[in-house]
C-alpha cells in the first residue's frame, strides 16, 4: 500500500495559515450548522457569556479584531436578539455590549456540538499537537507584529 507524501507546507506563513483557518472553520461550522450559529459568532457568544457587559473596543481588543469589524460582525446577533447594544449607565457617552437571555440559551445549545467538533478534531489531529497548535496561535497572537517592520 502506498501512502500519499505529506502536503507541502505554503512558503508564505500568512497564506498557509489562512488556509488552515478556512479549513477548520469549515469543520466547525459544519458542527454548529444546527444552531443558526458559525463558529464566529459563537465565539463572540461564548466571549460575551464570561465578560459581559463590555465596551464595544475593548471587546474588539480581546477578540483581536478592529473596531469595525467588530461592529460587522454583532449586528447579525443584535438583530437576532442575542445580542444587546446599550449606552452605558456609568458614562451616557458609552455603549456596552452584553449576551440577552436569547443569546445564552442559543449558546447553551451551541455548547455541545462545539465540543463534538473540538473532539472530532483532536481525534483526527492529534490532542497533544491541537494542544502545541492553540499553544503557537496564542504566542503568533502576543507577539508584537505591527513594530516588525
Amino acid at each position: 500500500m502506498t501512502s500519499s507524501p505529506p502536503p507541502r507546507a505554503d512558503r508564505c506563513s500568512c497564506a498557509g495559515l489562512r488556509k488552515a483557518t478556512r479549513h477548520l472553520t469549515q469543520h466547525y461550522d459544519q458542527h454548529l450548522a444546527p444552531t443558526g450559529l458559525n463558529i464566529g459568532q459563537y465565539s463572540l457568544l461564548a466571549n460575551l457569556a464570561r465578560r459581559s457587559p463590555i465596551a464595544p473596543g475593548a471587546f474588539a481588543a480581546l477578540m483581536a479584531m478592529d473596531r469595525t469589524t467588530m461592529g460587522r460582525n454583532l449586528q447579525p446577533l443584535e438583530r437576532e436578539g442575542l445580542v444587546a447594544v446599550a449606552v452605558d449607565p456609568a458614562d451616557r457617552r458609552s455603549r456596552l455590549v452584553s449576551l440577552t437571555a436569547a443569546g445564552q440559551a442559543r449558546l447553551d445549545v451551541a455548547r455541545p456540538l462545539w465540543a463534538a467538533a473540538q473532539t472530532a478534531f483532536e481525534d483526527r489531529f492529534g490532542a497533544a499537537q491541537a494542544a502545541t497548535l492553540r499553544g503557537l496561535l496564542a504566542t503568533l497572537i502576543a507577539t508584537d507584529l505591527a513594530t516588525a517592520h
